[in-house]
Parts: C-alpha cells; structure tokens; sequence
C-alpha cells in the first residue's frame, strides 16, 4: 500500500465563484498543496529535491466535481501515489467535508521528474519509489487512459487573446497550472456571452453550467507577459451535458502550450438537480458545435 496523507483547509471566501461555491481552479491548488506536504512527510521536501537537481513538474491533471464547497467548512484532501513509471508517477486526490464520507470531488496529477538544470525528464531513483511505498512497491501498475484530443473544430470557433501577468507565474518562473483552468474557465464565459448568453441571463433564465469534470494537459510552459491565444468549442452534447474544448497556444508562433476537455452540466438553480439544455440555448450555440468524434 502506498503511504496516505491527509490535510485539512478552510475554504476562504476569496477562494469561492458567484454561486459561492469552492472555485474549480482552487481544486488544482489544494491539490497541489497536498502533494508537496505528501511529499515532505516522505522525506522528499523542496530542500531534498534540491540537493538532488531535481524538480517536479505536473503534465496532466484530471478532476471530478460531485458536491458543491463553500465558504468556511473544512474539506480534507486525501493524496496518495498510484504509480511510478520511468520518468513520471501519477498521484490520485480525493476530497471530503471534515468528518464527512462522501465524496466532493476526485482527481489525479500526473507529474514528471525533471532535472532541474535542464529541465529535461530524468529517471525516478529506485529508493524514491521504496519510500512512498513502505510495504513494497507493486511489480505491475494499471495502465493509463490517455489524454483524448479535441475532435475537430466546428465553423466557427471562439477565440479570445490575454497577457500573462506577473500573479500568474509561480515559483518556477512560468504559468502555474491551476491558472490555466482560470484561463479556460474565463474564455469559456465569453464564448457563452458572444453567442448571447452571459451568465446573468442564464440566471434569470433560472438555470447555470456547472463543472462536472475536466481534464487538461500540460505541453510547453507560459512565462510572463507572453500573449496568449485561447480558442473554445464544444461538442458531445447530451440531454443535460456538454464538452467544451481548449487549447491554449503562444500567440508569437502559435505553440501548443495547453488543452483542455471540460464537461459541463445544465443545472436548475431552484432544484439545483440537473435539467434539459434549453433549445434555444442549442440553436444559438450551433455552429460552435462539433459534430467530429
């Protein structure tokens, strides 16, 4: 069994959206959070990986969004290692109100171990993997599903510019990846608006899209100031779900820096149970559809 941590966070108000709710980018940071704390409790704290040259960095992330979080209760995440491959380990994240069974939320980060000089993936030391594994590490992992590309786009897909500011760069001196999810996230709210439904609308309409999940995947790095260019279609669209597709590229050379597959649901704010997407709400959305699988 691999070694579990677990840490506790009060949600803060700064960190909640308009329907007050956690913000789904936060999930990304009190993930990441915990995996650096999981990581120090096993002996491999940032002054470790330091004296070793080496450095993680996160190349994909998946989340699934259950119950709603607010403002001032207490939610533990719960981390723990699934495997290690050569260069990589995947580290899975479950979330729950204190005291509380049932699940808010899950997720997984797939992390890379990089030489920090180079910044070039290196091999994951045998002993590394010994440690998160006290009782022995598996001799076989399950597989991975693979990150789905976006399917092609429809005829007319929205896109919208934005600069990297200086709050958006952490530590490594790049984008941080929960920021990218903001990104997705705001892009998202201005493709809805520029085919007529901004978000006050919907709820006077009586109705929001909530995250029900989203996967995205980390290719090259964002530093600061750099131009961004963000464009968003949706396809596999249900009764009451829908996918919404980003990628995120460098404007100077169109680089493919991020995607993302995010799935949202059409929520009734009076029941707060998931409803049929209107047919107007289709109509006006049509040529932003996907109909490629």
């Amino acid at each position: 069994m691999p070694l579990v941590h677990v840490r506790t966070f009060r949600v803060r108000n700064y960190e909640c959206d308009a329907f007050g709710h956690l913000n789904s980018a936060n999930y990304l940071r009190l993930m990441q959070e915990t995996a650096f704390d999981a990581s120090a409790a096993a002996g491999y704290g940032q002054k470790r990986y330091a004296e070793m040259n080496r450095v993680w960095l996160i190349r994909e992330s998946e989340i699934e969004f259950f119950l709603p979080v607010y403002y001032n209760q207490l939610i533990q995440v719960s981390t723990w290692i699934a495997d290690f491959r050569r260069v990589s380990s995947r580290r899975m994240y479950e979330f729950r109100l204190e005291g509380e069974q049932q699940l808010c939320a899950r997720g997984f980060s797939d992390w890379v171990f990089l030489d920090s000089a180079t910044l070039q993936p290196t091999s994951i030391p045998d002993q590394l993997a010994v440690d998160f594994f006290p009782e022995g590490v598996p001799e076989a992992f399950p597989k991975r599903a693979p990150f789905i590309n976006p399917p092609k786009p429809p005829r007319q897909v929205f896109t919208t510019r934005r600069r990297v500011e200086w709050q958006d760069i952490d530590p490594m001196e790049h984008v941080n990846n929960a920021v990218y999810m903001a990104y997705a996230n705001e892009a998202g709210f201005k493709a809805i608006e520029a085919f007529g439904w901004p978000w006050q609308r919907m709820r006077s309409a009586g109705f929001a899209i909530l995250l029900r999940s989203c996967r995205i995947q980390y290719l090259q790095p964002a530093v600061f100031d750099e131009e961004l260019e963000i464009k968003t279609w949706a396809s596999s669209v249900r009764r009451s779900t829908a996918v919404r597709h980003y990628t995120i590229h460098r404007a100077s050379d169109q680089a493919l820096l991020c995607q993302a597959n995010m799935t949202g649901v059409w929520v009734d704010l009076a029941s707060g149970q998931p409803m049929r997407i209107p047919d107007q709400f289709l109509r006006d959305f049509e040529s932003n559809i996907s109909t490629h699988h």
